[in-house]
């Protein structure tokens, strides 16, 4: 890489920061359904406000980055999540303002995730671009894990008078500063040639098996990263009791899962390169299964930690496994491929409404129960998946 593209990786890796605000939902809306009395119902609307825009604004992205390039697209998404933070600070005591925040949230990270790894390929010019989007995918993972942590920190300390709220605050912070730095550092793009996929043939795509299988894949890996993320606290006060809510542990319940699943996607990079995708594939879903037991049926703490951590570590790399079985299934439409895989994160907008409803009606086993689905196509996957090592 020249000099040029060595300054820019500072600013991208903080944008890959400011893409895993997003993960935030999960925490938002556990503190939302405290504050504005939701029931489970209620609450599993939230995620879906912010990823139902994945499979709107997917396929547009790619088109708008042919006409304004990527760095322009990124800082695009980057001036729309900021305001979803100011929007979450002034008007965070309002349930319908929440739910535009939300929304613009969502849309900004469809916007990101379609536009920061392409990127990433003209900053390093092809060169260690898997590493460095491993390396990427960490650090996204690490504002994940910190979410929880920061909102339970600031509902126990008050923090400026804004309590859960103090996260939208410190996310801001760094949002700031990552889309300064992007818009003053100089990136030279290459002309991108040929034209943008269009919604027709990304959805003609699913009539390919693999193509197919992919991306319910990617619904399925999305949909238990949320619900995990939003049913992790609810799950721990109902199953430990009464005696534990006048503690602040289930607040860190998410953090359990964001830790391993961050060890994960550090880890993960290096595991695939010694070992069968398969194999790997095959330990991770065995590891989500598990956890399926553990969140299902455990009655103590320490057998909801373990499940969580099994579930972290487990669902980690399941994204792009999927993503790269999905590519080399057609490698001359890779373009199509990669948009389409992108709309799969809709799933992080269905399976957490599904499991509101169901926990509604039967307690959060039958949250548990709609992942457990998930995990059981995934087991189905594995059989279609070819022993290689990912280069």
């Amino acid at each position: 890489m020249n000099k040029t593209s060595k300054l820019a990786l500072l600013p991208i890796m903080l944008s890959f920061f400011c893409m895993g605000f997003v993960d935030l939902v999960g925490t938002a809306a556990d503190s939302m359904k405290t504050e504005f009395n939701l029931t489970n119902t209620e609450k599993g609307i939230l995620p879906m406000l912010v990823f139902l825009w994945f499979l709107i604004f997917s396929v547009p992205t790619g088109m708008l980055m042919n006409k304004i390039g990527r760095k322009k697209t990124v800082l695009l998404s980057l001036l729309v999540t900021l305001m979803a933070l100011v929007l979450s600070l002034v008007g965070g005591s309002s349930l319908p303002v929440m739910y535009v925040a939300l929304s613009l949230l969502g849309i900004g990270n469809a916007l990101m995730q379609t536009s920061l790894n392409p990127l990433v390929s003209v900053v390093t010019g092809g060169k260690n671009l898997a590493s460095t989007l491993t390396f990427g995918q960490f650090v996204k993972a690490i504002a994940s894990f910190s979410a929880p942590l920061i909102a339970a920190w600031g509902a126990s300390s008050n923090i400026f008078g804004l309590s859960w709220h103090v996260l939208f605050a410190i996310f801001l912070a760094f949002g700031i500063v990552a889309t300064a730095l992007l818009a003053l550092t100089p990136i030279e793009e290459e002309p991108v040639e040929g034209r943008p996929s269009t919604f027709v043939e990304c959805v003609r795509l699913l009539g390919v098996p693999m193509v197919l299988l992919s991306f319910v894949g990617i619904m399925c890996h999305v949909g238990i990263d949320v619900g995990v993320n939003a049913h992790a606290p609810s799950i721990l006060l109902e199953r430990v009791g009464a005696a534990g809510e006048t503690t602040d542990n289930f607040k860190y319940a998410t953090s359990i899962y964001f830790a391993f699943r961050t060890l994960g996607c550090l880890t993960g990079a290096y595991i695939l390169s010694r070992f069968s995708l398969r194999n790997f594939f095959v330990v991770s879903v065995v590891m989500m299964a598990l956890a399926m037991v553990g969140l299902g049926i455990g009655q103590n703490e320490w057998t909801i930690w373990i499940a969580l951590a099994l579930v972290g570590y487990g669902n980690s790399n399941i994204f792009s496994m999927c993503f790269a079985t999905a590519l080399e299934s057609m490698p001359e439409k890779k373009n199509e491929v990669s948009g389409l895989m992108i709309m799969g994160l809709v799933g992080g907008a269905l399976f957490p409404f599904i499991m509101g409803i169901m926990s509604d009606a039967m307690g959060q086993a039958g949250a548990v129960i709609v992942m457990a689905i998930g995990v059981i196509y995934l087991f189905t996957y594995i059989r279609n998946l070819k022993k290689r090592v990912m280069s």
